[in-house]
């Protein structure tokens, strides 16, 4: 796809896109098998281990985790009232949509305490290792993933066909938990509402968002703050991901809308 050239202009000193379907990728551009800081897009595929977690009975999404009235549910749907980054609660539980990484770090600790295990290697056996995704963890739940783009698009194909958990987990993963609740998208700006599932941000009604305006309301996924980006759209059927090491920055919101529009296009 010639629109995938876009990330050469980028000023990244390296990037790399590609696109795919359910079945396989469908084009790249750039190196496919070099390792990128995925950064924030960690949060989803940890929201997977736990939602593997949830359906062997190891844990469940309403069992109380995090600070007082806290559910799993909440901390996945960044609506326990945990600040960014570590401290204490800034807001009740279901009140806000207050995006936490400190938040992923209590739900790693929550889940690996569950299962009796480091996180890390429920990670890796719940998620990494069934999609054969050659990713490193550097440990931090939110934020620690490392990979390729071929490691990107196959969770990006997994999206789209769930086979680590059912159907029906999967779609409530990414349909809106909590409805209603305000708040910011780091970087971005505030939306009202801020929708979110569990560890997947949706588009729905969002104006002016990063996946474009070609993608549908269906449309989920999550960007980093090292200049990454993962979404999928039922609707099309697509999926495509970006890996830089251009930090995010205003940038991006132009740079990555223009993009998927013209892949849709």
């Amino acid at each position: 796809m010639d629109a995938l050239r876009q990330v050469d202009r980028w000023e990244a000193g390296r990037a790399t896109a590609g696109v795919a379907r359910a079945e396989g990728v469908v084009a790249t551009h750039g190196a496919t098998d070099e390792p990128y800081a995925w950064a924030s897009i960690t949060k989803p595929v940890t929201a997977l281990a736990v939602l593997v977690a949830a359906e062997e009975g190891i844990l469940e999404l309403d069992e109380p985790a995090g600070p007082p009235g806290s559910t799993v549910r909440h901390l996945l749907a960044h609506a326990s009232g945990l600040p960014f980054e570590q401290g204490s609660p800034i807001g009740r539980p279901g009140a806000r949509r207050i995006y936490s990484n400190h938040g992923f770090l209590v739900l790693g600790e929550h889940a690996g305490g569950r299962a009796g295990m480091p996180f890390a290697d429920l990670l890796r056996a719940a998620v990494l290792e069934p999609l054969g995704l050659g990713c490193t963890f550097d440990g931090h739940p939110g934020a620690g993933l490392h990979g390729s783009l071929d490691d990107l698009l196959a969770l990006g194909r997994e999206w789209l066909a769930p086979t680590l958990v059912s159907p029906e987990t999967f779609a409530e993963a990414t349909s809106v938990q909590f409805p209603g609740l305000d708040g910011v998208i780091p970087g971005v700006g505030r939306f009202s509402p801020n929708d979110w599932g569990l560890g997947f941000e949706l588009k729905d009604g969002k104006p002016g968002h990063w996946t474009g305006a070609r993608t549908s309301p269906r449309t989920f996924g999550h960007f980093g703050g090292s200049g990454t980006f993962l979404w999928a759209d039922p609707e099309t059927g697509l999926a495509l991901g970006c890996l830089t090491d251009r930090e995010f920055d205003t940038w991006a919101l132009e740079a990555w809308p223009a993009l998927s529009d013209a892949v849709l296009a």
